[in-house]
């Protein structure tokens, strides 16, 4: 009775904050888009207090005293998955002071704001001193948590975003993965010169643009009565599962950017909202980490949602809401350009085949920044050159390099990784789906998600943390993640 009773204390100790990063998540989500800018100061002493009380909270010394007084015997298989993953959270968090959480939160808060008009007026020296004061205390974090743990301090880093991920595979991943991007990408460009493309510039209004993102949304499944899509100057997927925020951005010279960022985004939220819900507010309940969170994103943007089949039913929607029509709105013109690949600056914008070679260029230069070989006032020439040698060109100013990104400046360093992670995990996924579910191409044309979803919700989101993400994948598909899956997929896709 003991036992059980230690560990009630413990789900309740949880919930309480659970109700504090959730309060933490609107109060960044609100900062990021509808939070007047004279509230910045504000804001951040908001921030810095929740920060330090949920530190509290998570630190407490009654967290080890219930932990003790459990026996693993007496609880349910869920239960003993969520003890294993609070001592995780307990542990992490006790490796840091009050003071380093504060000073870093104060830190990422001033470093963001700053970076918002350095971003906006293309002055990357304006933001050089949050930058270096932001990664000095990151350098800290990573120490503390490098020594308690045994790991390298950017694998400390990593950890935060995907639990037990180390630069050593990464490594080898990217290794391999790099130059067969760069040898697809060289062929798939030359096989382009072959194929001519229409491009009518079609300037499409904000209004609309949002009509059509909230109509996809519905169709692929997303609550509204427990989520909203807003505007922001980077998209992004925010709040919580019971009320999950996504935005986009819109530009009206180009509506397929804020399409695909509203399908993005969607995926984000389907997970938050498909999430165990007996387990809310208990770590496992949360998401595994960010490899399988963005595995969903791109499950429905690059997977399902730039097929064939899916532009089938893409096609006349867009001819409807945009009062369209012609060969050039056809769906297999709408299709053979969304696969055009177009090299360019912007992570963001990148096309499917391109994207990873910037999440490489990323890995790299945080990892020299956090070893001390760059230092933040050398960030825009190393960023240029390194781009020159993947790319092939030089970006022009800084919001078009080092300053597009709001990652950094919001100090998460060591999260870029996890995007090409969730790639390879989408791939993965969705060959496993339409292998067992073969349907689901053919749904697509009429626009039906269900059977995805349902397939997803069963595999991946009604899980939480109660598995790794590698047994998850292993659970799902049959291998845990694997590089070749994704580019079998891009070969499959792009060389036909």
């Amino acid at each position: 009775m003991e036992s059980l009773e230690a560990y009630r204390k413990l789900e309740k100790k949880f919930k309480r904050i659970s109700s504090l990063s959730d309060a933490l998540a609107l109060l960044s989500w609100d900062s990021q888009t509808i939070m007047p800018s004279g509230a910045s100061e504000v804001r951040a002493e908001q921030l810095a207090t929740l920060s330090v009380l949920r530190h509290e909270e998570i630190t407490s010394s009654l967290i080890s005293d219930l932990l003790a007084k459990i026996d693993s015997e007496v609880l349910t298989d869920w239960q003993r998955a969520n003890v294993r993953e609070i001592e995780r959270v307990y542990k992490n968090a006790t490796a840091l002071s009050p003071e380093i959480i504060d000073a870093h939160s104060r830190a990422r808060h001033n470093c963001e704001t700053v970076w918002r008009i350095a971003r906006r007026d293309n002055r990357f020296d304006l933001v050089v001193d949050p930058l270096g004061e932001l990664l000095e205390i990151t350098k800290e974090v990573a120490a503390v948590k490098a020594g308690k743990f045994n790991m390298q301090p950017y694998d400390a880093l990593l950890d935060e975003y995907e639990p037990g991920a180390k630069a050593e595979n990464l490594d080898t991943i990217f290794n391999y993965l790099e130059p067969k991007l760069i040898h697809l990408i060289e062929n798939v460009l030359e096989q382009q010169k072959k194929t001519e493309y229409t491009v009518s510039p079609f300037p499409v209004t904000e209004k609309k643009q949002k009509k059509l993102g909230l109509k996809l949304m519905a169709q692929q499944g997303f609550n509204f009565q427990k989520g909203r899509l807003d505007k922001s100057a980077h998209p992004f997927s925010g709040g919580i599962p019971d009320d999950v925020r996504i935005t986009t951005r819109y530009d009206e010279q180009d509506w397929a950017s804020s399409l695909m960022g509203v399908i993005h985004e969607t995926g984000h939220a389907l997970y938050e909202q498909g999430l165990p819900k007996e387990w809310r507010g208990q770590p496992v309940g949360d998401a595994r980490g960010m490899v399988l969170h963005e595995s969903q994103s791109l499950t429905l943007e690059m997977q399902a949602c730039r097929s064939r089949e899916f532009f089938e039913f893409l096609a006349p929607v867009i001819a409807d809401e945009f009062d369209v029509s012609g060969k050039e709105w056809s769906a297999s013109a709408l299709h053979q350009k969304c696969l055009r690949i177009t090299p360019n600056f912007i992570r963001v914008d990148a096309d499917e085949l391109t994207y990873p070679l910037h999440v490489i260029l990323r890995y790299r230069l945080e990892q020299s920044l956090l070893s001390g070989d760059l230092s933040v006032k050398e960030l825009p020439l190393a960023w240029n050159d390194m781009f020159m040698k993947s790319f092939g060109f030089r970006p022009t100013n800084d919001k078009d390099g080092c300053l597009q990104d709001i990652h950094w400046y919001d100090g998460a360093f060591g999260y870029f990784p996890t995007y090409t992670l969730g790639a390879m995990a989408a791939a993965q996924l969705f060959s496993a789906v339409v292998k067992v579910e073969p349907k689901i191409l053919s749904k697509l044309k009429q626009g039906d998600f269900s059977d995805l979803l349902v397939w997803l919700r069963e595999n991946v989101h009604s899980w939480g943390s109660y598995y790794s993400t590698d047994e998850i994948m292993e659970r799902a598909t049959g291998s845990p993640l694997d590089p070749i899956f994704y580019i079998s997929h891009l070969k499959s896709r792009y060389m036909q």
